[in-house]
């Protein structure tokens, strides 16, 4: 899917829900805490807001027909169609960006979510990516 097709109009609902919680949790809590206490926290927000997630979903690896055990962790994958990988650091690295995409393709989703905390302005620290 490129960035000029449109998503389901559920799947956008459900990017309008995840941002909302990250700016819900970012304005009470502010920057400078562990990724672990921002994901504990955007679960609450997501749970108070009647939307599904499972939070660090183990993703098997497939390598050509091979089963190669657990490939990797999501943070969240929310409503089942939107992985969100959560951060806390002071500069993102184009690796973070690109360790999304991959989760994105070896998952089959189009839409995640690199929320970056540690922001003074959450908005700065909010990266969409369609795959």
């Amino acid at each position: 899917m490129s960035e000029w097709e449109e998503l389901p109009a559920a799947t956008e609902e459900t990017a309008s829900q995840i941002v909302d919680a990250a700016f819900a949790v970012h304005s009470t809590l502010g920057p400078g805490l562990l990724e672990s206490v921002y994901e504990g926290c955007m679960a609450v927000e997501l749970e108070s807001r009647g939307v599904g997630f499972e939070r660090q979903l183990s993703v098997p690896l497939v390598y050509k027909g091979y089963d190669v055990g657990p490939g990797f962790r999501v943070d969240l994958l929310v409503e089942g169609c939107v992985l969100v990988e959560l951060k806390s650091m002071e500069i993102l690295l184009p690796l973070h960006a690109a360790q999304l995409l991959t989760y994105l393709r070896l998952t089959a989703n189009s839409l995640g979510f690199l929320i970056n905390f540690n922001v003074p302005q959450i908005r700065d620290g909010i990266q969409r990516y369609i795959l």
